[in-house]
């Protein structure tokens, strides 16, 4: 087992391809030791170097409607106002605590990606 720093983008795709390579290795085996520190080592590289930003809460909210086959009527009735589900989906109106907190019960997602900061339209 021959580990070493991944500095840069090659070394990157090397240890990907290594990575790649000992998928399926015993769990506590010399491949599957290797294969442990390699995952760990990508993970800090890829969260460095590859991170993926947070989504906007207006699309997150989209997304998981969407994802769960739901339309902006559904929004309207978590919310208990048609107009208001309008007005957070097009963006002229800010979600507020209350609003955050019956979509992720009524939604089962995390309220995190909900309370970032986001642009109202014009």
């Amino acid at each position: 087992m021959e580990i070493k720093p991944i500095r840069t983008e090659a070394d990157y795709a090397a240890a990907l391809e290594r990575a790649d390579a000992l998928m399926g290795a015993e769990y506590g085996s010399a491949e599957g030791d290797e294969l442990d520190i390699l995952a760990t080592l990508l993970a800090s590289y890829e969260q460095e170097h590859h991170a993926i930003e947070a989504p906007d809460p207006v699309e997150f909210i989209k997304n998981a409607m969407e994802f769960r086959g739901l339309d902006q009527n559904a929004l309207a009735q978590v919310l208990n106002s048609r107009p208001r589900a309008s007005e957070i989906l097009n963006r002229k109106r800010p979600l507020t605590l209350t609003n955050i907190r019956k979509i992720t019960a009524a939604l089962g997602i995390p309220a995190d990606p909900l309370v970032r900061e986001y642009k109202l339209a014009v």
